[in-house]
């Protein structure tokens, strides 16, 4: 659905993206992290026509984002990292307004911004002032509004920024939600709990270049092969020497009532290794995968550096 292939932007002799190149497909919450300054809005832009490429390309949907600009924005849904409102106009007024400015039908207008209402929940706040709604509910107006003409893909720019942790939740319920319906969606933030919870994939970028993409297990399998197993136990020690007796397993800690390996083999040979602890008479409290962890991966392929 979207492909970036050797994309750079600079601006005068200042490079903001250098050469980055990932894709994502149909269906898809993709989550873009980095710091400040590292090329994520910059990115963003260009995807949303409002910047052009230096060089590289840029598809949405098949679309080079150069040649069909207008084509694309009706793809695409762009919600920027701050979006002011208009005064003296309410919650309807406001999407009525971009419903016509979005081309949608006169007809179709008032079941279209209902809808967006009834997702969005603002049914209950239509005729409030935009002014004077809270930052989560104009959060949510303004990706009301960037849903009005039905968008295929949705690129959202730290939507969750200054939000409170309520507001934060059910922002994350939300485009979960819409990730369910089929959307396409990429999205930045600096809370990388929330992306871990919510993304399929993510893309770390750092001083303009994207240093790894893809499934956060994948991007993690790929530095470090194998998956690391917590094995709690009474007698870590004697589990120790049973573990020894595998190739396949590389002893990382061991604590009081753990120990936790990294594991080469497969799933037969996890059934093995419970089988040898077992006849040796150890006793076993469980045995359990340790999950990816998007901060920890974050900050061991980052240094830290800004542009």
């Amino acid at each position: 659905m979207i492909e970036v292939l050797n994309l750079v932007k600079t601006f005068g002799p200042f490079t903001a993206v250098n050469g980055i190149t990932f894709t994502v497909p149909r269906g898809e919450i993709f989550g873009f992290i980095g710091p400040n300054g590292a090329g994520k809005t910059t990115t963003m832009r260009v995807l949303s026509t409002l910047l052009e490429p230096t060089a590289g390309m840029a598809r949405v949907d098949g679309m080079d984002v150069l040649e069909y600009p207008e084509q694309v924005r009706r793809t695409i849904g762009y919600m920027p990292d701050y979006a002011g409102v208009y005064e003296g106009i309410d919650v309807w007024e406001y999407l009525d307004f971009f419903a016509g400015t979005y081309g949608v039908p006169r007809k179709k207008r008032k079941a279209t911004i209902e809808g967006v209402m009834e997702l969005t929940d603002l049914g209950g706040l239509r005729h409030k002032l935009a002014t004077d709604l809270s930052k989560g509910m104009r959060q949510r107006l303004i990706l009301a509004k960037t849903l009005l003409h039905d968008p295929a893909v949705l690129i959202l720019d730290e939507p969750a920024a200054g939000l409170d942790p309520r507001a934060r939740i059910e922002l994350r319920a939300l485009l979960k939600e819409l990730g369910a319906m089929g959307k396409t969606i990429i999205v930045s933030s600096h809370i990388l709990t929330e992306l871990a919870d919510m993304c399929t994939s993510v893309g770390i970028l750092e001083k303009g270049a994207l240093v790894a993409a893809g499934s956060i297990q994948k991007i993690i399998d790929r530095l470090n092969p194998g998956r690391t197993l917590a094995l709690r136990t009474f007698e870590p020690a004697k589990a120790v020497e049973a573990l020894a007796a595998f190739t396949s397993v590389q002893v990382i800690e061991t604590l009081e009532k753990s120990v936790r390996f990294k594991h080469s083999g497969d799933e037969n040979e996890v059934a093995g290794i419970v089988h040898t602890l077992a006849v040796a008479g150890i006793p076993i409290l469980g045995l359990e995968e340790e999950k990816a962890n998007l901060e920890d991966l974050f900050l061991r392929i980052t240094r830290g550096e800004v542009q």
